[in-house]
């Protein structure tokens, strides 16, 4: 049996008013379509619904049990609509958010805790992920969007920056470098270093300062899966790496020695989105995050200028 919903709210204005002009006039119809409805729909469920005399029009028991599924049938319908209409503003479902470690450092609990306020009709469901998948889930399609450090070698990736954070050298304690105020990246390029285990290469020679050397490989030791491994080879002595200086705030080790380097460009910090999958929920995340950027001047330059006294060279 197919009945239309336009048959079932005629039938309810019919059954409410129980007149057909006045029910007519409510639903911006003719009283000769409007019968011809209800006739069709007595003819689909094969049982009298209105019982009409020249003078009245009532209900009959079958009408009655009608009355009470169809009201809770529309309002159904009504509302799966309305989901379906909110959903497709960006204003309801799950946004799947990706990230690396420290995410967007002291930033991330203000956007985190804006986006529900301002969109309490999204659910976050977040994911943290290793150096494997830089791209925080976007390269394999999880992540609706992602909290990214750039460069990255996915080409279908866009991104808008939310800070650049200066670069630091983490040392051994004991490495001979380790005391000195600030390092240049000439100091640095002949360490011997361990870096995160990634195909994304874009994303692994930067870290490895590639740029720098003027062609010639790096001195890898090893290759780690995350941050907490990567802090255990320099605490051990077996390395250096090349990190931002808020991992300093984030892991501290009393093995490790964090020093500003110099005449490096800083990591930035972006929100990044698939191409051709910018939603309305990504948008709204995307600018919710700038948002907040603009507004947490404070945390933006504490972040972005953690070494007072120290003049970062380009």
């Amino acid at each position: 049996m197919d009945v239309s919903s336009r048959k079932l709210r005629y039938f309810v204005a019919v059954a409410e008013e129980l007149h057909f002009s006045r029910a007519a006039a409510r639903l911006f119809v003719t009283q000769q379509s409007l019968s011809k409805q209800i006739r069709e729909l007595e003819d689909d469920v094969g049982v009298e619904l209105l019982h009409r005399t020249t003078r009245s029009v009532e209900l009959t028991q079958a009408g009655e049990a009608l009355l009470t599924a169809a009201r809770e049938a529309l309002s159904v319908i009504e509302a799966g609509v309305e989901a379906a209409r909110i959903a497709g503003r960006g204003e309801a479902g799950t946004l799947k958010l990706g990230f690396l470690v420290g995410a967007a450092l002291e930033l991330t609990a203000p956007i985190l805790s804006e986006f529900g306020r301002r969109h309490p009709g999204i659910r976050l469901e977040l994911r943290e992920y290793g150096f494997a998948d830089p791209s925080g889930g976007l390269a394999d399609g999880w992540a609706d969007v992602a909290l990214v450090r750039l460069p990255l070698s996915a080409a279908d990736v866009e991104s808008d920056p939310l800070f650049v954070e200066p670069l630091v050298a983490a040392l051994p304690a004991g490495h001979r470098l380790a005391g000195r105020p600030v390092l240049t990246v000439e100091e640095l390029v002949a360490e011997p270093l361990v870096v995160g285990r990634s195909a994304d290469r874009a994303w692994q020679r930067y870290w490895t300062l590639d740029a720098y050397r003027g062609g010639a490989a790096p001195r890898l030791v090893t290759e780690t899966s995350s941050q907490t491994e990567e802090v255990l080879m320099i605490a051990a002595g077996l390395a250096v790496a090349v990190t931002v200086a808020g991992l300093e705030r984030f892991a501290p080790h009393q093995g490790v020695r964090y020093v500003p380097l110099d005449g490096v460009a800083g990591s930035t910090l972006s929100v990044a989105w698939r191409r051709g999958h910018r939603t309305p929920a990504v948008d709204r995340f995307v600018a919710v995050a700038k948002e907040v950027r603009d507004r947490e001047t404070a945390v933006v330059a504490a972040i972005e200028h953690p070494f007072p006294g120290h003049n970062h060279r380009l």
